[in-house]
Parts: C-alpha cells; sequence; structure tokens
C-alpha cells in the first residue's frame, strides 16, 4: 500500500480546480440538489423532514447547549485527542458550531457527535462508516474515493498522527455536501483546499509511519524457563481493533512467525497470552479491548496447528513497561508505545 499512499499525497499536491460552474466542480450527482424552482421535488430524496428524522432530533431543543454540553463531555474523556474517533466527534462539534441555518443540519451534527463520545465513554465499538444524512448530498466523489483509500490502508490504523486530518476532512466533506444540498455551491467549493490539504497530510503521514518495520516474533526453542515474547499491538492491530479481521499484515508475519516456531520447539506444555493497553482510556474499555486481543491471537495460533493448551488474560493497563510525561498528545502516545502489547509465555514441561 505504500505505493498507493505515495501517487495519493503527490495527486492531492498538484488537484485543482478547472475554470468550470461551481457546481460542476463539486462533481454534483444528486439531480434533486441540481434543480430549482417550480417542479422542484419536495419530497424525501430532496431532504424533506420525515417522520423518522424528526422523532430522532426532536429532542434537541438547543443546539448551542447540547454542543456545550457535548464539548465538555469528550473534554473529560481520557485517551489521545488526535485518535480517529476522538477527533470525529471534536471536527463534528465543530462542524455544528460553524453552521448557522436552520435545515437541520446542526442536529444531526449534534447526533454524530454524540453517538461517538458516548461510545467512547462506554468503551462500545464505533463504527468509522459515514452516515447518509438527510441534509447533505454528495460533493467531490474523487475526494471520497481517496478517503476510502486512506482509510484502508493498515499504515493510517498504526499511525494516530495520521488519523485526525483524516477525520476532520470526512466532516468537512460531508460539511460541504451540506452547503451544497442548501444550494450555496460557492462555500462547498472554499471548503476543498482545506480538504485536500488533510488528506495530504494523512496520506504523507501515514506513509512515513508505514516506513517503520517491526522487528519479527521469533521462538527460541531452547530458551530456559519460563520465556516470553513481546509483541507490539500498534504492529499487530489496527487502530482500536481487537478481532482478526483487525490483524494488520505485519502482525500475521508475527503470529506466522510464532506458529512455526512452536512446531520446531521441545517440551512446551502450554501458552499464556496476555493483553496490555496503555493508561489511556477508562478502565472498562481497556480491558475489553486487552482481552479481545489476546482471544484473538490464541484463535490465530489455533487456526494454524496450535494445540497445546492456551489460557488468555486481560490485564488492561495493569504491569506499565514505561511512564511518560509528554504535555502533547501526540508524544504521549507514542512515549506510551511499549505498553500497548500482547505477551505470550511459554511454559515448558518438566523434564
Amino acid at each position: 500500500m505504500k505505493l498507493q499512499l505515495t501517487v495519493l499525497a503527490f495527486a492531492l499536491a498538484l488537484s485543482g480546480c478547472a475554470d468550470h460552474a461551481a457546481r460542476e466542480r463539486l462533481g454534483i450527482e444528486d439531480a434533486t440538489v441540481l434543480k430549482t424552482g417550480v417542479g422542484a421535488s419536495q419530497d424525501d430524496a430532496a431532504g424533506a423532514a420525515n417522520q423518522q428524522w424528526v422523532e430522532t432530533y426532536a429532542s434537541i431543543v438547543s443546539g448551542r447547549t447540547a454542543l456545550v454540553s457535548l464539548q465538555q463531555r469528550l473534554d473529560q474523556l481520557p485517551g489521545d485527542k488526535n485518535s480517529y474517533f476522538h477527533a470525529k466527534a471534536q471536527c463534528w462539534i465543530d462542524a455544528g458550531q460553524q453552521t448557522d441555518d436552520h435545515w437541520g443540519f446542526v442536529e444531526e451534527a449534534i447526533g454524530q457527535a454524540a453517538m461517538i463520545t458516548m461510545g467512547l465513554e462506554n468503551g462500545t465499538p464505533l463504527s468509522a462508516a459515514n452516515p447518509a444524512l438527510r441534509t447533505m448530498s454528495t460533493v467531490r466523489p474523487d475526494l471520497w474515493k481517496i478517503v476510502n483509500a486512506i482509510k484502508a490502508d493498515s499504515a493510517v490504523a498504526r499511525c494516530p498522527e495520521a488519523q485526525k486530518p483524516l477525520a476532520c476532512a470526512e466532516v468537512e466533506l460531508m460539511q460541504a455536501g451540506h452547503d451544497a444540498w442548501a444550494r450555496n455551491f460557492s462555500s462547498a467549493e472554499k471548503r476543498l483546499p482545506k480538504i485536500q490539504e488533510s488528506l495530504r497530510k494523512s496520506a504523507e503521514t501515514a506513509l512515513q509511519c508505514s516506513t517503520v518495520t517491526p522487528e519479527p516474533a521469533v521462538v527460541a526453542p531452547a530458551a530456559s524457563v519460563p520465556q516470553k515474547i513481546t509483541l507490539r499491538a500498534d504492529s499487530l492491530f489496527r487502530f482500536n481493533g481487537g478481532d482478526e479481521a483487525s490483524i494488520l499484515p505485519a502482525g500475521k508475519s508475527q503470529l506466522d512467525a510464532v506458529a512455526t516456531g512452536l512446531k520446531q520447539a521441545r517440551n512446551i506444555s502450554e501458552l499464556n497470552i496476555a493483553g496490555y493497553t496503555d493508561l489511556l482510556g477508562s478502565g472498562v474499555h481497556n480491558r475489553n479491548l486487552s482481552l479481545r486481543r489476546a482471544q484473538t491471537v490464541k484463535q490465530y495460533l489455533r487456526a494454524r496447528g496450535v494445540t497445546l493448551p492456551i489460557t488468555v488474560q486481560g490485564r488492561g493497563d495493569a504491569d506499565q513497561l514505561v511512564s511518560c510525561k509528554p504535555t502533547k498528545r501526540d508524544e504521549l502516545v507514542r512515549c506510551l508505545a511499549p505498553n500497548r502489547r500482547v505477551e505470550i509465555e511459554f511454559v515448558r514441561a518438566a523434564p
């Protein structure tokens, strides 16, 4: 994927606007947005507020009050402020504060920020998919393709510095879609340079992160008891992921090496697998995530022929290997990386 990130970063650096009408430059494909005046559609497809929308957002009586409350809740959350979901919640709050119309976009921005914030508070899984909002039309499909290409790259998952510009570019692109939906095409177009710059920054930063190659995992058959190897979680799993679908290519290589080594080792009677997180995030979330990752490592080894008894533990933020004092969030996250790990202990049978 390294070549693809390079191409995307280069393309975004060179992209510009052709000398055509604003609507054409935005690449709008929704016919209801392009039609105005007598005969223009007034149905759901044109953004009419249906009963489902009213039931979802009618409880938001004061948008400004709701945004202030959400900002306070988000500020109180532990964890990396630049991580994908935290940044996306913040950008949705910012979008709601920046919008001053009565078409419903503020309510939808509040809904998105609230959903993400609640998920972060409760430690529940969150989807990175972008919703289809009533007050938004899709603009610049080519940029959405770039968004999806960057998001799909494994380097982004293990590179927090690349996640914030990506998340905010998505929100900004949806806000441009709202401008277009409201027929304010010039405002939508003015957002594009910032969006392109954010995507370029995300792609280039992820490219830099992808040049870091994790050390391979090795099982030494003749090692003394107990023998333990430590695998960095940042190279094992996608960001905030813990299931097998979230295992990164580098993580698969490391676990494949473990499975191969176990087939060559002698007198190993069982494995103890423990997952760990750093201190960022709630205790419940950290314990659940660390346990899920340990269970996934067990399942992965089982699928590759490891039949030894295996116990798993989710230790959360216990047994921190390093302590850090940086004041900048991105520096703190990088410093705490050794704490985010999965340890595999090899218990050897008595001679």
